[in-house]
């Protein structure tokens, strides 16, 4: 019977000890804002996760933030990161000129356009991957910055153990199976980003040029229609039939927040602007805005749909 009671109170202090670990690394939850994002969630056709922090107050909000998701095109944050690497050890140059060939081409976008033998400088390249969600540019620099497996060695030795890169790596062909090019947890998104944005990846140097490339977005239909247009943020969006992606830093007059949000196993799949997925994101935005901000008389303006790609 003692050793019943002994184990017993051995799980409760474990249990006492991991909550109170969860609370140093990431603050104190916000139940409020749970609560608002929970209901957000209810009723939708595939799986959802949403995390959000307060980077003043560090309160944080998190329905599924640890599940793993499909990235899609938010992906190009670690690859964009694994590029960076190489140029700060050296072994690429982030001024120098490359040679673009049809060997490299993955689809139609504006670098798989381009005739055999263009010269393009590598920040052009970058740029087009992060801003434009370019494909066949992302691949390109995929390769350049030693393919997956240097990408996720950088990953797992910054401590994110969900985020990796599957595609075109050796020993992931399962993960991509599952989870296309790349795979992550809406917490360690979130939590990337807000690295890179507090200068702590690679070099501060290095955080602040990725910073700016992340402050470029073409693709702002979703979570950034639902911030008033003079709020600095900085974001990269995803999307393939079944899941769609977002994530974002804002820096509201009231403190900076990160937050990200993923689906998968969606049942709609159509590509217009009604998507279910679409639809989400920008619901959940609109959410973390007004809490944030609940004094801010701030709203899309109406038919603003109309100027939406």
């Amino acid at each position: 019977m003692k050793s019943i009671y002994l184990l017993t109170a051995l799980l409760i202090l474990s249990f006492v000890t991991f909550s109170q670990n969860v609370s140093s690394i990431y603050g104190n939850s916000d139940k409020k804002l749970t609560e608002k994002l929970e209901k957000a969630l209810e009723g939708f056709k595939g799986n959802a996760g949403v995390y959000v922090r307060n980077l003043k107050s560090d309160k944080f909000a998190a329905v599924n933030a640890d599940t793993i998701f499909p990235t899609a095109s938010m992906v190009k944050i670690p690859i964009m990161i694994g590029v960076f690497d190489k140029i700060n050890k050296g072994e690429l140059q982030f001024d120098q000129l490359l040679t673009y060939r049809d060997s490299l081409k993955y689809d139609d976008g504006i670098t798989g356009s381009f005739r055999d033998s263009t010269k393009i400088p590598l920040p052009k390249v970058i740029h087009l991957m992060i801003s434009l969600s370019d494909n066949t540019g992302s691949l390109w620099l995929q390769a350049l910055a030693g393919g997956g497996t240097a990408i996720n060695q950088w990953l797992e030795i910054n401590g994110f153990v969900n985020t990796r890169v599957n595609s075109r790596t050796p020993g992931r062909k399962q993960n991509q199976a599952t989870y296309g090019w790349g795979q992550t947890s809406p917490r360690e998104m979130a939590e990337l980003m807000t690295m890179i944005r507090q200068g702590k990846v690679i070099s501060p140097a290095a955080s602040e040029r990725m910073y700016r490339y992340l402050g470029m977005q073409f693709w702002d239909g979703e979570a950034l229609s639902q911030i008033p247009p003079y709020i600095k943020t900085g974001a990269k969006s995803g999307a393939v039939n079944q899941a769609k992606s977002e994530v974002v830093m804002v820096h509201a007059p009231h403190g900076d927040y990160v937050f990200c949000i993923t689906t998968k196993n969606q049942q709609d799949e159509h590509w217009q602007r009604d998507n279910e997925g679409y639809n989400l994101i920008r619901k959940v935005s609109e959410i973390i805005w007004n809490h944030f901000e609940p004094k801010s008389k701030w709203k899309p303006v109406s038919g603003y749909e109309r100027w939406w790609f």
